[in-house]
């Protein structure tokens, strides 16, 4: 029996061919797989002695040769094959242990240049690897290190592999060229300035009991990419496996948990934030985010940017919470969490990272692509378009809102004051709908602790613009005392005009956060 080795991953290599050696395999290897080989003391052949030539052109010829692809092709079941093969002195090759250049990792390089890239594209690996892998009924072919202590065993105990290892190793094969393929693809086309194709490669992290609903079949892939604030690389801590819905919920209070550097807490419903505040600490911005929506928080998911510390367990424990995220858990915090057995706990990796990356939506037969809504204005006194201008203690309220507005989905209102969301108008089909329901929810919560809410001060944040000045009179009936929106509307005049005369200051940031 023989083997063929060529590897750029030299991990566990010389222990699989040593293991292949003390079973009586013969090894055949090429260029810097050889010399690893043979200086761990193995008595291996040169590719050269089998196909009679040299490796010539830097290398990029040594394996392209019938004598190695005669005796990875060739069919033991006919005799045409075997007798040509005879014919023409090329034995079978049984085994083939090859992985590809790493031209992932060279493209990787912030300075690498075109001409190195394209010097780690693999030509006579892939080929190997399709022609192993073509042959499965009696090639095996190993491209992952992973693999190689199964085989091993197999090898050992019945002389060589089942068939359904060599099937299961022939689709990793094509699955491994085929990725490769996909990564120079991508590459190439970006310098030829070629746009019409579109390569998405991503894993199985997980199925799914179900999707959206019981009836519906669902599983969650992870990219390849590791990204900071990803639920596909974030550990699981306690908790019943996360379900889709929960996957999209916390994506979404992730998103909103990006936006800010200070101690930040959201609590998040149906990929809306039904209470979301800036504190002094961890603690202080929980407890305002529960202050702002106590009844909507029930069954929601928490979000925090801060470590969850004993004390603000303590406060989350007797709330029924399907998911606490946070970068980290402390050792005291953790073990009162975890004895509600069923709370999902997330340490999620909130490194920040402005790169803008690719979001993808699915659509009946087609995919919509876009970049990622990470970048939002800090609202800034000069953004004022009204005669009355903002207080300066507002414009952190007015930032703040801005901030979470963005990530409601339109359209949509929020109502803010002190750093904490008193209410949040979602999804409704017209503007002034999301209006009433957010000053109605926020004159509830201050009238529950006492309070009148013409007096209160809040301010206000829209995501898309004002088409009528509705809004601007249904915010100075609640005594709104500052309002934030993109503005671009033919009509903004009469928004400016309803402000004006309400003395209410208006800034408008020249951007728009919609969200579908």
């Amino acid at each position: 029996m023989r083997a063929l080795f060529s590897v750029s991953d030299k991990t566990g290599v010389v222990e699989f061919a040593s293991a292949l050696k003390s079973l009586g395999w013969d090894i055949i290897a090429t260029g810097g797989t050889m010399k690893l080989l043979k200086e761990a003391g193995l008595e291996i052949i040169n590719i050269s002695d089998v196909t009679g030539f040299p490796e010539i052109c830097d290398g990029r010829v040594k394996t392209l040769h019938p004598k190695v692809h005669g005796g990875l092709l060739g069919r033991r079941d006919l005799e045409s094959h075997r007798q040509q093969l005879k014919e023409n002195g090329i034995e079978y090759i049984d085994l083939v242990c090859v992985n590809l250049y790493p031209f992932k990792e060279t493209i990787a390089k912030p300075d690498v240049t075109m001409e190195d890239a394209v010097e780690h594209i693999d030509i006579g690996g892939p080929s190997m690897l399709r022609s192993a892998a073509k042959n499965w009924a009696d090639v095996t072919v190993v491209c992952h290190p992973e693999d190689y202590g199964k085989v091993i065993d197999e090898i050992r105990s019945t002389g060589n592999t089942t068939k359904e290892t060599r099937l299961e190793l022939s689709a990793k094969a094509y699955t491994h060229t085929a990725e490769y393929d996909i990564m120079i693809a991508t590459y190439m086309r970006a310098q030829a300035g070629l746009n019409e194709k579109l390569f998405l490669e991503y894993d199985l992290k997980q199925s799914l009991r179900y999707g959206e609903n019981p009836h519906q079949q669902a599983k969650f892939y992870a990219a390849m990419e590791k990204v900071p604030y990803s639920l596909a690389t974030a550990e699981q801590l306690n908790g019943k496996e996360l379900s889709y819905n929960n996957i999209q919920d916390a994506n979404a209070a992730l998103n909103i948990v990006r936006e800010f550097d200070e101690p930040f807490c959201v609590g998040l419903k149906h990929m809306n934030p039904c209470g979301a505040a800036v504190g002094k600490d961890v603690t202080d911005a929980w407890k305002k985010t529960f202050e702002a929506d106590k009844v909507s928080i029930f069954g929601g998911i928490v979000a925090t940017n801060r470590e969850i510390n004993l004390e603000v367990a303590e406060l989350m424990k007797p709330i029924f919470l399907e998911i606490i995220m946070a970068p980290s858990f402390s050792e005291d915090a953790l073990a009162l969490l975890r004895t509600k057995k069923n709370l999902r706990l997330l340490k999620v990796d909130m490194t920040k990272d402005d790169k803008i990356r690719r979001q993808f939506v699915s659509v009946n037969g087609g995919l919509l692509v876009q970049d990622q809504d990470i970048v939002t204005k800090t609202v800034t006194p000069e953004m004022c378009v009204t005669e009355a201008k903002p207080q300066p203690e507002d414009m952190a309220d007015l930032d703040f809102a801005w901030h979470i507005v963005k990530h409601v989905k339109s359209n949509a209102i929020v109502v803010v004051k002190n750093g904490m969301t008193y209410g949040v108008g979602a999804g409704q089909m017209n503007r002034i709908g999301s209006a009433e329901i957010a000053l109605k929810e926020a004159k509830a919560t201050i009238e529950t602790n006492g309070g009148k809410v013409e007096d209160f001060g809040l301010v206000l944040a829209s995501d898309g613009f004002f088409p009528f000045d509705d809004c601007v009179a249904l915010a100075a009936e609640y005594g709104v005392r500052a309002i934030v929106q993109p503005g671009g509307s033919v009509r903004d005049g009469d928004s400016i005009a309803k402000a004006n005369e309400h003395g209410i200051p208006m800034l408008f940031t020249g951007n728009r956060h919609f969200k579908h």
